[in-house]
């Protein structure tokens, strides 16, 4: 079964010490980058574009580290948008906006 192209907005907040607290978040960050998903760093998430399984697979790395890092717990919120016969695309929904910016 081919799976399609999903759009997955990942926020995490870690309990750490407030100071600590962007430290922690950057290497969720780095996590994200190293997979080679594309993705897009926002100032309340990160959203990614990828299948659902490799998606998956990012977003558990990303809580793995946070806990590694030294958060005592996390809160993690997702959103998806998944359409059952085709991509979905970071670009169609973003595209005429990112153009007025430049």
């Amino acid at each position: 079964m081919h799976q399609h192209i999903i759009n997955l907005a990942l926020q995490i907040v870690p309990q750490v010490a407030s100071d600590r607290a962007y430290a922690v978040v950057d290497e969720a960050i780095a996590v994200i980058h190293n997979s080679g998903v594309k993705y897009r760093v926002c100032p309340f998430e990160t959203v990614m574009e990828g299948t659902y399984d490799e998606l998956m697979e990012v977003v558990k790395k990303t809580q793995e580290v946070c806990l590694q890092a030294g958060a005592e717990q996390i809160l993690v919120y997702i959103k998806m948008q998944i359409r059952k016969n085709s991509d979905v695309t970071m670009e169609e929904k973003v595209a005429k906006y990112d153009a007025r910016q430049s």
